[in-house]
This record gives structure tokens, sequence and C-alpha cells, in this order.
């Protein structure tokens, strides 16, 4: 009986293989493409034609599916000039590779006109196999004055910038911000839109009509100078069309999950391979090493032959064998005939069996001694080269990072300063050579590692780039960010200048950013509004901390939700001073960064490119919002007037309905004039005029003053109730417009203080 089971288990499996193996008669090739499998074009189903019986078709007669199914289904359409090309939906495909992973394809530009002919584009590769690859791919911008987003569908920006004085400062393969600018991708990108900041593109019009943006493969594009000044960019392909390197996975599993369920496991090639996809999710097949073919076909990967390659066994006979080959010396002869040194017989036996060798034997052994010890020696001193040559750069990267202006302040504070300089070895060590799996957060500044130093958790930052103007300065400014000691600011615990990047060694926050808290904990009624406010305070005191008690002053430059942590207290710690500028007494900061968080920054800084104190102060408002509210900065659920919580607040709180969009717990727990207060002190935060924003220090005051404020009119009502509270005032109720008139009075001498 178990042989029975034995044997109907093994047939049905066979049948689930067969029926995965494409039919022979399936066209694999469209036009100049080749079309392998998993890929395939239509199906052969006896009886049945048609998308529908590809994708739906139980019947069994002969015939099968020429794909994998799904989204590996092309279509191969015929052009009106007669060429075939294979199709995605509307999308052209270019060229597969199975031992990459990847497809090219054809991606539209965006285009933003003084015609109003202007296209945003945007492409959903969400529910697909396919992701943009961040290795290959750069969101790039054309255009003069020209500022342009790329958002995923959680709201996160690219932001590039492209400026140019006149027609003359632009210059043919460069693509550095004049006339053109490039900037990554994240990982696992699925789905992106492009969007033009209107109020860019408006004083090159005599020459530059258009801005052009697209996602597009790094190395195929060439900057010209021409695709400012004419329409030929949008010629490209006929209609603007640019190519753009795609990722491909199997399924969403790894290889280990995947050889679980062998009905489904798709490397069904004898001597092939699985490899978990480097872009997100999904797993890929190659062929064992000495194979060669197409590891999703049964019998589709096939022995190489390396005995036809002239460069194996030169000095003696080959032979193939699966996956490899062999090499023998010739009859007469022996030795390694893997690296040519198969001898003669009859040398072996003179060395052996007699002392008195002809001269012309001697000088060949000597002669070949000599040449081996000479190796020898040569591979001694190539090694001590390298070791020494390794060194050199450790000294040089060392040298170029102020390492050396470092040590010489680090000697004169005489171990007051618990800062330290770290070897590249030792972070190394910390972090099991940077492993993947020791990563605990990515940004637009660089890579997070968690790692063990000195029996300490601690994180280490590798940023992904740094301005090499500022290189030679980094030592002494890490220092005096390592000076700065306040409970909550994340405490800079020492650098390491030995590599290309130098490399940051923070405190460990070990429970998360506050974005987590408002946005992804389950159970966020825990965030009570006393603990938002203590949040609220410890985050602005810190900040406040930085603007005025530091020397030389310091401007976060990217405050937000996820740049700050929380411990397992819950209690607040500012981090990620990427961005951070450190400021001499009366001078200003000009923003040089391109990528930041989309809803965040400060709208006066986009225009001014100066960054002040008053950056932070707009950047702290939002997330004040964000906190109180409970809701996402950027929503891309809700309609396009209220994408954005901003909007969205400005526009409720001239109606007197801020309570609509406050949380449903802060609305259970405060009063009707603690919400007043707390309205004007967001409103005035968001102003978008920098010199009437209030400090930090009285941002941190006031809500200092809300924690502690006595509250006369609480009562006991649910959340409808206090709704109908708040918004049924009328504009004209003289309580509330006195109460709002009183709390106002309290930032009239803010527009003139100085932080």
């Amino acid at each position: 009986m178990s042989l029975f089971l034995s044997q109907m288990l093994l047939l049905l499996l066979l049948l689930a293989v067969a029926s995965a193996v494409p039919d022979d008669r399936c066209q694999r090739k469209c036009g100049d493409v080749e079309i392998p499998f998993p890929f395939g074009i239509g199906a052969i189903i006896a009886n049945c034609s048609g998308e529908d019986c590809f994708l739906n078709s139980t019947e069994t007669a002969i015939g099968a599916n020429c794909s994998l199914g799904g989204d590996f289904n092309l279509t191969c359409n015929t052009m009106k000039s007669g060429l075939k090309k294979p199709f995605y939906y509307d999308i052209e495909f270019l060229n597969i590779s199975l031992v990459m992973g990847q497809v090219r394809m054809l991606n539209p530009i965006s285009s933003a006109c003084y015609n109003s002919t202007s296209t945003d584009w945007s492409l959903d590769m969400r529910d697909t196999p396919y992701r943009f690859s961040n290795l290959h791919n750069k969101f790039t911008v054309i255009g003069c004055d020209t500022l342009a987003n790329l958002l995923d569908y959680q709201g996160y920006a690219s932001v590039c910038v492209s400026r140019c004085l006149d027609e003359q400062s632009i210059t043919n393969g460069s693509c550095t911000g004049t006339g053109c600018c490039q900037t990554s991708i994240p990982e696992n990108l699925k789905y992106y839109e492009v969007s033009f900041d209107g109020a860019f593109n408006n004083s090159a019009r005599n020459f530059s009509r258009c801005s052009y943006a697209a996602l597009l493969e790094a190395d195929w594009f060439q900057f010209q100078t021409s695709y400012i000044t004419t329409n030929q960019l949008m010629q490209i392909n006929g209609d603007g069309r640019v190519p753009v390197v795609m990722d491909w996975a199997i399924g969403n599993e790894t290889c280990e999950v995947a050889k679980r369920n062998l009905t489904s496991y798709a490397c069904i090639s004898n001597n092939s391979v699985c490899v978990n996809s480097t872009n997100a999710p999904g797993y890929l097949c190659n062929c064992s090493t000495g194979y060669q073919g197409n590891p999703y076909l049964s019998n589709g990967c096939e022995d190489i032959d390396e005995c036809m390659q002239s460069d194996k066994c030169s000095d003696g006979i080959c032979q193939n064998l699966p996956g490899g080959f062999r090499c023998d010396c010739r009859e007469g002869t022996h030795g390694n005939a893997y690296n040519g040194t198969c001898i003669p017989e009859q040398s072996q036996k003179l060395i052996g069996g007699n002392n008195k060798l002809p001269l012309t034997v001697k000088v060949s052994i000597g002669g070949c001694s000599v040449v081996i010890i000479l190796l020898l020696c040569i591979m001694c001193l190539y090694i001590v080269y390298q070791r020494r040559k390794l060194e050199d750069m450790k000294r040089k990267y060392f040298k170029q990072h102020g390492g050396y202006e470092l040590e010489e302040k680090m000697k004169l504070e005489k171990g007051l300063n618990k800062f330290k300089i770290f070897g590249s070895k030792e972070l190394e060590k910390a972090t099991n050579h940077f492993d993947d799996k020791n990563i605990i957060g990515r940004g637009g500044n660089g890579v997070v590692y968690k790692g063990i130093l000195e029996n300490q958790d601690v994180a280490i930052k590798k940023p992904k780039i740094i301005n090499e103007d500022l290189k030679k300065q980094f030592g002494t400014e890490t220092l005096i960010l390592s000076n700065v000691n306040h409970i909550n600011v994340v405490k800079l615990l020492g650098c390491c200048l030995e590599t290309e990047m130098p490399l940051l060694i923070y405190e460990f926050v070990p429970n998360g950013t506050l974005f987590h808290l408002i946005h992804e904990n389950e159970n966020r009624a825990l965030a009570s509004l006393d603990t938002r406010l203590r949040i609220a305070y410890e985050s602005a005191d810190a900040l406040d901390y930085l603007h005025s008690k530091t020397s030389p002053q310091i401007i976060h430059g990217d405050v937000k939700s996820s740049n700050i942590l929380l411990d397992m207290d819950n209690t607040a710690k500012i981090s990620d001073f990427g961005a951070s500028k450190l400021i001499p007494k009366g001078e200003k900061q000009f923003a040089t960064l391109l990528q930041f968080t989309h809803g965040y920054v400060d709208p006066e800084c986009l225009m001014t490119y100066v960054l002040t104190y008053k950056s932070d102060v707009y950047s702290f408002g939002v997330v004040l919002l964000e906190l109180f509210t409970g809701k996402k900065v950027i929503n891309f659920d809700e309609s396009e007037e209220q994408m954005s919580l901003v909007s969205t607040f400005i526009m409720l709180e001239n109606e007197n309905r801020v309570s609509e969009i406050l949380d449903n717990q802060v609305k259970l727990e405060a009063n009707i004039e603690f919400i007043q207060e707390l309205t004007v002190l967001i409103k005035e935060c968001l102003k978008l005029k920098g010199d009437e924003r209030p400090t930090m220090k009285q941002v941190a005051e006031e809500l200092n003053r809300l924690r502690t404020f006595n509250h006369p009119f609480v009562v006991q009502c649910n959340v409808e109730e206090m709704a109908n509270l708040l918004t049924g005032l009328p504009n004209g109720n003289h309580a509330y417009s006195s109460t709002t008139f009183n709390i106002e009075n309290k930032f009239i001498g803010w527009n003139n203080m100085q932080d």
C-alpha cells in the first residue's frame, strides 16, 4: 500500500513539473528580441485561443502555456514600420537577461513646458515581479531652473534641482546640477510618479522652453546641450521614451521556502541553483558552475565543454567532465598538467638514480630553481606591497577627513571628552563585515548598522556621499558634535576616518522612531495625550539646545518624525545629523542638499536655498501636526485637496474645524481651550515667512506650559460630543475670539526676537 502511494505521489509530481514545461512550438523570438522561458508569448492549447485560454483554461489536450504565466506573458505586436516588438501591456521590452534577472524597458519622459503641454508620468509595478533597479537607474532632470520630485506610493521624495544662467553655462556630457542633475533611487521601488515644482523654470524661458524628468538607465544616458534648447529629447525612440532597467524575480519567497513546494519551485533543471533576489523578495534560478542554458526548463542547463577553450591544459591532454574538466600529462611525462609543469619521465629517473647528471640537465634544473625562487620572492614582495598600499590608503583617507587635526584637538581636551577614533577593522568586526543582516535603517544620507563595540550596542552610520570640500573639516566637526550633551539628543560616541566615506558611531536607541509609534503601532492608544506632549516638549527642548546652547550653533536641517528616536521609556532623542550644519555666529547656511523628505521641508528654504533655524521650526510644526492628528504628512489615499496634512490643517483652521483631524485619543483627553492653544502654536510654526515663526526656545516653553496646563473645562464626554462642541462654535462667538486673541498675543513679540 505504501509503495502504491509513493508511486502515485511521484506521478503527480512529474505531471505538475511537466505542466510547467512550455511547448516546443512556442514563439521564442519577437523581432530581434529573444524571449526565454519563464517569459513567453501566448499559449498553445488545443481547441482554444486567446488570452483567456492562457490564463484560465483547464483543458488537458496537447499544448501548454508558453510562459510561467501572469506577468511573464508578453505580446508580440507588429508596428507600423512592419517590425515586430514584444510588449508587456503597453510597455515595450528591449531585452531580457536570465542570468542577471533583469529586463530593459522603454519608459516615458515627463515634461513641463510654457505652452501648457506638460505631462507628468507615473508607472505602477506593484503586484508584479518587476521593480526598478536601484543600481542601474538614476532619476534624471533636464532644464534650467527646474525642480522635479520622484514620489513613491508612501510619499517619500527624491528631489533633483537643475539650474543654469545661460546657454554658455551648460556642457555636453556633464550632469552635475547645471542644466542636468541625477540622483539615486531607493531599493524595492515598484511605483513612482513625477511632479514638477511650478515655482521654478521662470527665468530661462527665452532659450529653455521645457523641463524634462525621467527614471532611466544611467549607463545609457549621455547629456547633450541640445536637450535644453530643443525638443530633441522627446524625439528619442520616436515618442520620448528612454531605457530603464527592471529587476525581476520569481514569487515573494526565499530559496529556502520555495524549495519546500516542489510543484511551484521554478528551478526545475538538473544542475541548477537557486539565488535570492538582491532587490526585494523573490528568487532567481541560475545554472550551476560549469553549466549554461535555461535553468527554468527541464534539462535546460547543459554542460560547458571547457576543452574547447584554448587556455585549458596547454601542456597536457584535456578531458571534459560533467560540470568541469580534467588535465592529464601526455604519455611519457608526469607532473601538474593544470599549470603546465609536465616533465619527461627520463628526467625523473636521472634526478632520483644518477648523481652524474648531464650539464644541460643541471643547467635546466638550476634555472628552474632560480625562476621558482624569484617567483616566490615576487609573490612575497607583492603581498607586502598590497599591505602597505592598504595602510597608505587608510592614512590618505585619515588625512583627507581631518584625522590628524582631530587628534591634536583631542589631546588639548585631555580626556574630558569620551569621543574615540575607531579603526576600520574594529568596525568590520563589530558589524560582521557590514553584513546586511545588521542593517537597522536606510535613508537618503546613508545606511545604519547595529554593532557591538567595547561590549556596548552602538549604531554605525555609513554615509552614501560627502561633499569633497567638507572632508577636511569632517574630523573637527564630529568632535564638536560629540560635545553635544543633552538627554534628548543621540550621543555621538566616535568616528572612523580610515575609509573612503567616514563612519559615525552613535549610541543605540532600541525602541524605534516616533513615526513608528504614530503610524505603525497597532495599539496606538498607548500614546496618551501626556505622552505625546512629553515627546513634543523633549524634542523641542533638544532642538533649542542645538540652536542656542552649542558652540558653534547647530541647525538640524532634516527634522521629521522618523528622525526622532524613542528609548524603552518612550523618551525622545533627536537623531540623524547627516543634514546638520554648524553655523558660526552671525552667518547663514546655504542649503546644498538635493534630497529631503517631502512634506517636512521649509517652503522658504526651497525658494531661497538658505537654511535657517526657522527652517527647523517649520519642520517641527509639521511633526507636531503629525503627532496630535495621527495622520501621515502626505497621504496618497486622500483626495488631491486633502493629500497634504499641512494644507488640510490650514483649511480646517480657517473654518474653526481643526478637531476633525485630531486623533481620537487626543480628543478624549483634551479640552476645548487646550486644543485652541495647541492649534495656535502649530499655526505659528507653519507660517510661510521664517521671520514670523517663533524660536525653538519659545516653542519648547509653550509646550511645557501646555503640559502643566490646568484644564478648567475638562468634562467626561465622548468623541462625538467633543467634536460637536468644537465645530459648533460660530465665527462670531465672543468667548472663542477673546481666547484666541489672548493666546496670539503671546506670539506678537516672536517675530522681532532672534534665535
